[in-house]
C-alpha cells in the first residue's frame, strides 16, 4: 500500500528541509516528496499531518530489551510497540542479556526474533568482551558478520586499559563504533549523587569523577590508536569540560545523554523513589545546567534514551537494593522537546541529535527523508499536552519517575519501511 502524508511541516536536519511538503511512501521506501502530491490512486491511503510535523523516524543508540533471558522485563515484541510508540523507528539494544550477547549465536537470535516480531528495526550492540567480564574479547568478528552495529560492555567499564585499547583496535577494522560507559567501579559503590542527595539521605554516594576519570582514560586511549570512541550516558558537568577539552585536538569523540539528565537533578531521590535510581545517577543542579548547556553547544550530539524496563518487585524495595533504570521509551521523546520549549535547541537541532547523529554515528542509511530512503517517519504535535501515565505504557517496565507528570508535544504517527505501526491520528 502506498501512503500518502500531506500538509504538514516536514523538518529534515540532515537534508536542510524545514517546510510544508507531502510525503509519499511506496512499500519500504519513500516515492516522492513535493509541495503538493495530488494524483494518487484509490488505493493510497492519505494522512492528514495539517498542523503537525513530519519527521524522520527517531534513533536511539542506547536501549535494553532484555530478550533473551530477562522476557519477565521486557520482550523485543513489547519493547519495540512501546519505542515505536514514541517515535523511535530504528533502536539499538545492549548487550547485557542472558546469554550475554558476545557471540553469532545471540546476535543471530535477536536478530531473528526482531525480525519476527519486532515492529520497528532493531539492531544489536555486541559485548566488548566475553560475558561482559572485562577478561577477554568477545567474537566480535563473528557478531559483526551477523549483524552487530556496535560493541560495548555498557553497565561496566572495561577496566583493563590493555584491553580496551585492543577492542578500539579490533572494532576499527569493521568501521564499528566503541559505546563506552564510564564509571570507575572502584569509586562508583553508592546508590545516589555524592553532594546534597547523599548528604541529606544518608545513602551512599557515587562522586562524579567515577565518571570523569574514565572520560580522560578512554579519550586518551582512543587518540593513542587513532579510532573513534562513543561516551554514552554522560551526566557531570566534568564530563562536558573533558569532552570540550579534547575535541580541540581530536575530533573522533561523540557522546550522548539521556532525558533524565537534562530534566531531573538528584534532588528527586530525596524521597527515596527507587524509580529515580540510575546509573549514573541523577546529578547536581550544576551538572543538569552543564548538560543542557552541552546539548546547546554541540558537545554533546546524541539523545538516547537508556531505556531500561524493570518488573515491579525490581524497584519496590530498599533503595540501596532497587535495580537502576528508567522505563524511557515512551517519555524521551516529550522530555526531549522540553529543550525546545525552554530555547535550549531550536526543533531543527533537536531532530538533529535524534536523527541524523545517531544515523551518522552508526553508518546506517535512516535518519534523513528523500526520494528512495527508508520510509521510516513520525508525525507529532509539538504543542499538545499530555500526563505521564505508567499504567498505559506499553512496555512492561513501568519505572519511571515522571508518572503524572504533565509534558508538552507528543509523537502520533510512527511509520517503519511503509509500515504504520503507531497511529494516533
Amino acid at each position: 500500500m502506498k501512503i500518502l502524508i500531506k500538509g504538514g511541516r516536514l523538518i529534515d536536519p540532515k537534508n536542510a528541509i524545514d517546510g510544508r511538503y507531502d510525503v509519499l511512501a511506496d512499500g519500504p521506501v519513500i516515492e516522492g516528496i513535493s509541495k503538493n502530491i495530488g494524483k494518487v490512486d484509490s488505493r493510497t491511503k492519505i494522512v492528514d499531518a495539517s498542523g503537525l510535523i513530519v519527521a524522520p523516524g527517531l534513533i536511539d543508540v542506547h536501549c535494553h530489551l532484555r530478550e533473551p533471558g530477562f522476557e519477565y522485563k521486557e520482550t523485543i515484541k513489547t519493547g519495540t510497540m512501546a519505542a515505536a510508540a514514541g517515535g523511535f523507528t530504528t533502536i539499538v539494544c545492549m548487550a547485557n542479556t542472558n546469554p550475554v550477547n558476545d557471540s553469532r549465536s545471540v546476535t543471530e537470535f535477536i536478530v531473528d526474533r526482531a525480525h519476527a516480531e519486532g515492529v520497528c528495526k532493531v539492531l544489536p550492540c555486541g559485548a566488548i568482551t566475553k560475558g561482559l567480564k572485562g577478561e577477554e574479547l568477545s567474537e566480535i568478528g563473528e557478531m559483526f558478520q551477523a549483524g552487530i552495529v556496535a560493541i560495548s560492555d555498557d553497565g561496566k567499564s572495561v577496566r583493563r586499559a590493555g584491553l580496551l585499547r585492543k577492542a578500539l583496535e579490533y572494532a576499527k577494522t569493521f568501521k564499528l563504533p566503541v559505546i563506552s560507559h564510564c564509571e570507575d567501579d572502584t569509586l562508583s559503590g553508592g546508590y545516589v549523587h555524592e553532594g546534597l542527595a547523599s548528604l541529606l539521605s544518608g545513602l551512599e554516594g557515587v562522586p562524579a569523577i567515577a565518571e570523569e576519570i574514565i572520560v580522560g582514560r578512554d579519550i586518551a586511549i582512543a587518540r593513542y590508536v587513532d579510532a573513534p570512541i562513543h561516551l554514552t550516558h554522560i551526566s557531570t558537568a566534568g564530563s562536558i569540560e573533558i569532552i570540550e577539552r579534547a575535541r580541540k585536538t581530536f575530533r573522533k569523540v561523540t557522546c550522548d545523554t539521556c532525558p533524565h539528565y537534562f530534566t531531573l537533578t538528584d534532588k528527586a531521590t530525596l524521597t527515596y523513589d527507587t524509580n529515580a535510581k540510575v546509573n549514573p545517577p541523577l546529578r547536581s543542579q550544576e551538572d543538569m545546567d552543564a548538560i543542557k548547556e552541552g546539548l546547546r553547544n554541540g558537545t554533546i550530539d546524541i539523545i538516547a534514551t537508556d531505556h531500561a524496563p524493570h518488573e515491579f518487585t525490581s524497584k519496590d524495595v530498599e533503595f540501596d537494593s532497587a535495580t537502576s533504570g528508567i522505563s524511557g521509551f515512551e517519555t524521551a521523546f516529550a522530555l526531549a522537546l522540553s529543550l525546545v520549549h525552554e530555547g535550549v535547541l531550536d526543533m531543527k537541532g533537536l531532530l538533529r541529535k535524534m536523527t541524523a547523529n545517531p544515523a551518522k554515528l552508526l553508518g546506517i542509511t535512516s535518519g534523513a527523508l528523500a526520494e528512495g530512503a527508508p520510509a521510516d517517519l513520525i508525525v507529532f504535535d509539538p504543542d499538545r499536552e499530555w500526563t505521564i501515565n505508567r499504567n498505559a505504557f506499553i512496555s512492561k517496565g513501568k519505572n519511571t519517575p515522571f508518572h503524572a507528570m504533565t509534558v508538552k508535544g507528543k509523537n502520533l504517527f510512527t511509520m517503519v519501511d511503509g509500515k504504520i505501526v503507531h497511529n494516533e491520528l
